[in-house]
């Protein structure tokens, strides 16, 4: 491809996109398939849109009309397709309600334990976990928590049916054997699983940071440009199709997703982005650059980890919600994991050029 042709290809991408999102949005809006926030400080956000990322579909499915005979476009958009189906069904399944919880305020002037919290006075708390629920009916009989609402729990697929239908993605792409080094080393028998792992990695990092309005699509569409402007500068040009195809999707998708959110992505689109971005670093051969641009969600991801195997506490996981329900507002949140995500592909740039 030369310049004017992979211009061409992001101009599609994008107005292809734009208009898919425009034209989903006016369809579920009419139904009344809409987000319903768990988090309390996002409750105002109830009645959006979400499943979004159908529209992804629909321009992936386009560019693989027109650019069918160019194979890291085609490898990338069919993995991206699967990736999204899997989302989808994650987002259908989810329309199902699992059950009702309780939001309860510390109504009394000292602080209470509840569950795995410590809530404050005049603190808002989800009552979630097996534990909490068992404590929270003496806590309202002795008049110490109040409750003030009640949220509809999402059906989810078991954990164990998301990772083997994430590691199957992996297997696709590690089955076309185009995967065969990453990071200067020859992969031989181990390609499979390396890619597996990459793909897992990566749909866990970008669904976990999609939860603000324009968050997912902004760190993806930074990463992605930023491994535009590595292929042009340290070459091949080969490394610049795929990642102008995620540019397009994440650009074209803020257009409705930047806050505030006029429609969300959910499960379908953070899949074809976090499975998109693992195919194209990983055809491309750049990981380390890669895994270095999507530092923000990797790192979102581990102090969740670390959340979940008692290690630190987070009165909301996952960090951004708790940075919101300590007072940092979500659009100076979204903007710093943008500018953070944006320096680190800076550093990752200027250390190519000049140290290695």
């Amino acid at each position: 491809m030369n310049n004017s042709d992979m211009l061409i290809l992001f101009l599609i991408t994008l107005c292809a996109t734009i208009f898919f999102t425009w034209y989903v949005k006016r369809i579920f809006l009419k139904a009344k398939i809409a987000d319903n926030p768990i988090v309390s400080e996002h409750r105002h956000k109830s009645g959006t849109p979400t499943m979004g990322g159908i529209a992804f579909l629909f321009s992936i499915s386009l560019i693989i009309s027109l650019y069918y005979q160019n194979t890291p476009v085609l490898i990338v958009s069919f993995i991206m397709l699967a990736g999204g189906v899997v989302g989808l069904v994650d987002d259908l399944i989810g329309l199902k309600i699992k059950e009702i919880q309780k939001i309860v305020v510390n109504t009394s002037d000292e602080v209470i334990a509840l569950g795995r919290l410590d809530v404050q006075p005049g603190e808002e708390v989800r009552v979630a976990t097996p534990k909490a629920k068992a404590e929270v009916d003496d806590l309202l009989k002795a008049g110490k928590v109040e409750v003030i609402g009640e949220v509809p729990i999402k059906t989810e697929p078991g954990e164990l049916e998301k990772i083997i239908c994430q590691m199957v993605l992996g297997l696709f792409l590690g089955l076309t054997g185009m995967v065969t080094t990453l990071g200067g080393f020859e992969l031989g028998i181990l390609a499979i699983p390396v890619v597996i792992i990459g793909v897992l990695g990566s749909i866990n990092s970008v669904n976990l940071i999609d939860g603000m309005d324009g968050l997912a699509a902004g760190i993806i569409g930074i990463a992605s440009i930023a491994c535009c402007a590595y292929g042009y500068l340290f070459g091949p040009a080969t490394i610049i199709p795929p990642f102008l195809i995620l540019s397009g999707l994440c650009l074209g998708f803020l257009v409705f997703n930047k806050y505030p959110a006029s429609i969300f992505m959910g499960d379908t689109g953070s899949f074809v982005l976090g499975t998109g971005y693992a195919a194209a670093v990983m055809l491309c051969d750049i990981p380390y650059f890669g895994v270095l641009a999507l530092g923000v969600p990797i790192i979102s991801v581990v102090v969740s980890l670390l959340h979940r195997a008692h290690i630190i506490k987070l009165p909301v996981e996952p960090l951004h919600h708790t940075l919101n329900h300590y007072g940092m507002s979500e659009v100076k949140i979204i903007l710093s994991y943008w500018g953070i995500t944006a320096l680190l592909c800076v550093i990752g740039i200027l250390a190519k050029m000049y140290v290695f």
